[in-house]
């Protein structure tokens, strides 16, 4: 196995300092990742569009580039690019008071919380991992489930250029035995994959209905890649109780239906998110009380 200095923690756990400047950086980050969850469903869109006419063999129209980088970030109502001064995390929300400066179309509030979300489990992570290779490969972790996860939510898609790249972080981080020694990971990769797969085949042969997508299947295995195969039981013993919690209050709550498709990516995330920051302790506790 390769050896190299990975292990080196740069801020101690539970260093305050440290939770700040994480929290600060989350800030940052969250706002990245608002435009990686508004425009990558998106440039799926186009890509299938695009697919579509050639295949067709339709004239394709026009288009300008679109991508994470460009154009510039603008007003969905009036088009109107954000000035530098508005785009400030939270704050420039709060100036605003949830309005466009140019329009005063109303801002979602989902581009806030997603920023405060960011910063805040960039603090709880660094306070669990440190500064060293663990807290920064934890970071990348959070970073790709909260854009998962909301992309799921507001589309139903986990889409392959975040599971894919998720899972091959997962390998490598795993080379060095920073969550799993290699071998649990690749099984934990291989057999993530392979339970939701059964799960749902089982489920349509019971049933004739699809009780998942196939993208459940690749974020499961980007976990078990992370976290290796023991964490796999909990990951969806964990998912399913918070997928029927949320579902039951959403339905309680008149904002879904009993008969309509809930997305099961933000519960596996969160299962996720809880796996990584208090799954060894949980595992250890199972495993002591099994002997």
């Amino acid at each position: 196995m390769l050896s190299l200095p990975l292990n080196l923690n740069f801020a101690a756990p539970h260093d305050g300092t440290a939770m700040v400047y994480a929290g600060l950086f989350g800030l940052l980050i969250g706002s990245f990742l608002n435009v990686v969850i508004h425009r990558l469903p998106r440039m799926m869109q186009r890509e299938a569009d695009n697919y579509l006419a050639q295949e067709t063999r339709q004239a394709l129209p026009h288009q300008h580039p679109y991508n994470l980088l460009t154009p510039r970030s603008a007003c969905p109502s009036c088009g109107t690019p954000v000035a530098a001064i508005h785009n400030v995390p939270v704050l420039s929300y709060l100036m605003l008071r949830g309005r466009c400066a140019h329009c005063k179309a109303p801002i979602s509030a989902r581009y806030p919380a997603v920023e405060l979300l960011s910063a805040v489990l960039s603090a709880v992570t660094i306070s669990q991992f440190g500064l060293g290779a663990h807290g920064l490969a934890a970071l990348a972790l959070v970073y790709f489930l909260i854009a998962l996860s909301v992309i799921d939510a507001r589309t139903q898609l986990l889409p392959d250029s975040l599971t894919l790249p998720l899972l091959w972080l997962g390998l490598l981080v795993n080379l060095w035995g920073l969550f799993a020694p290699l071998h649990e990971a690749v099984l934990g990769a291989m057999l993530g994959y392979l339970s939701l797969w059964l799960i749902y085949w089982l489920f349509r042969l019971a049933t004739g209905k699809e009780g998942m997508g196939y993208g459940d299947f690749k974020l499961m295995a980007a976990l078990g890649a992370w976290l290796g195969w023991q964490s796999l039981p909990l990951i969806l013993l964990l998912a399913s109780a918070l997928g029927a919690i949320g579902g039951i209050a959403l339905i309680l709550l008149k904002k879904h239906r009993a008969d309509q498709a809930l997305p099961f990516g933000p519960y596996l995330a969160l299962a996720g998110l809880l796996m990584l920051l208090y799954g060894p302790t949980w595992l250890s506790r199972l495993t002591f009380g099994l002997y």
